[in-house]
């Protein structure tokens, strides 16, 4: 039962995440025009950091628990260590988004957000990157379709 929990969470955390980061890209890219648009962008960002916690740790539990099969499967498997290296880039292509949006709650927080003009700026910036998140999202799940069908091992 905990074999197929894991497996219910981790595809129902790629689906919110998917869904999370492409609404935070489109609604990213309305900040500075749109006066709702930053508090959407919140909220879909929150999703999304939720989505990856649990995606995360659903995907480490599986792999280093042998729920499903061994971890030398996955260590073994290439079309598991191009997901791996997948996930690393969305990984790093989220610190600074992150971290700009961090700020930006604090500083809505404190009534001091920076000008709309600034803010539309690193919007537009945070939504391109949203977007390649997006097609890397797919493509992992995509490997992950052609993991389940026995491709990629050695």
């Amino acid at each position: 039962m905990l074999r197929i929990s894991l497996a219910v969470i981790h595809l129902l955390a790629l689906g919110i995440g998917l869904g999370a980061v492409f609404a935070r890209a489109r609604s990213a890219n309305r900040i500075g025009q749109s006066p709702h648009a930053l508090q959407r962008t919140f909220f879909a960002d929150n999703f999304w950091g939720v989505a990856a916690i649990l995606w995360i740790v659903t995907g480490l539990w599986r792999v280093f628990a042998g729920t499903e099969k061994t971890s030398s499967y996955y260590w073994h498997n290439q079309i598991f260590l191009a997901k791996m290296g997948m996930l690393v880039v969305v990984l790093a292509l989220e610190v600074w988004p992150m971290v700009t949006l961090i700020k930006w709650r604090a500083a809505a927080g404190r009534g001091q957000l920076p000008p709309d003009i600034e803010l539309g700026e690193k919007g537009r910036l945070i939504a391109r990157i949203s977007d390649v998140q997006t097609l890397l999202i797919v493509a992992i799940v995509t490997a992950a379709v052609l993991m389940a069908r026995g491709y990629g091992s050695r």
